[in-house]
């Protein structure tokens, strides 16, 4: 960070290199815009996407705040628009950060966890961390119902395309439907993040899948997983 920006941001007055870190990285929301761009979001609507609760004012200010420090840059993509990348100072974060989510993990009790539903920010994770190798070699479409919202917030799309990727959809694609899974929010976030398993889940009646066989028995495998679904838990 420039000294100029050091002046304008304030802080602890301590030179202690923590200090002068959390200056940097401990603003409301900051660690999560970096956690959005460890993922690979490089542009304003998917950092959105990704952040829904975040104001757009402030993830502008918190970006201009991250590239003043050095940890971003921001330049023209092929579209025009504007597209952010890490640098070298902010690559560095990512065992920090992926350091506290797995803390995380281990220590913050799951009924905490999901009590923070949302279904818009399940399913662009979901589509991050599709695991394509399972599935078919042609287009695919998943469609998620959680039973428990109101109707105009309870389906969600997948698109597989071995192509293009995984494309996460708020409205009807308009595809055959090759998986069908009905569930809570709550059920879909726990298997999502490794406290339940799709299995277990389906056995109990708390899930319910229809679609191509192939798809439904694989599906533990192809979901991929949040990154931080492995750690151990020592909470409860």
């Amino acid at each position: 960070m420039t000294k100029r920006g050091w002046e304008m941001r304030g802080g602890y007055s301590q030179f202690c290199p923590v200090s002068m870190a959390t200056e940097v990285l401990c603003s409301r929301w900051t660690p999560l815009v970096v956690r959005e761009l460890l993922c690979g979001s490089t542009r304003f609507n998917d950092l959105r996407r990704g952040l829904p609760r975040m104001s757009p004012t402030l993830l502008s200010k918190r970006l201009d705040e991250l590239e003043d420090a050095g940890v971003i840059v921001a330049a023209k993509g092929p579209s025009g628009s504007r597209e952010y990348s890490l640098t070298q100072a902010g690559e560095e974060l990512r065992p920090i950060i992926m350091g506290i989510g797995s803390w995380g993990q281990r220590w913050v009790e799951s009924e905490l966890s999901l009590s923070n539903l949302d279904p818009e920010l399940l399913i662009w994770d979901m589509h991050r961390g599709l695991n394509i190798d399972p599935l078919p070699d042609h287009r695919t479409c998943l469609q998620f119902v959680f039973k428990n919202l109101p109707e105009e917030r309870q389906n969600y799309w997948l698109v597989v395309d071995p192509q293009s990727g995984v494309e996460a959809c708020y409205k009807d694609p308009g595809y055959e439907i090759d998986l069908f899974a009905e569930c809570s929010l709550r059920t879909m976030t726990a298997i999502w993040m490794g406290l339940e398993t799709v299995q277990k889940a389906e056995s109990d009646g708390r899930i319910v899948l229809t679609g191509k066989r192939e798809i439904v028995l694989r599906m533990q495998e192809w979901l991929g997983l949040s990154p931080f679904a492995t750690v151990e838990r020592m909470a409860g």
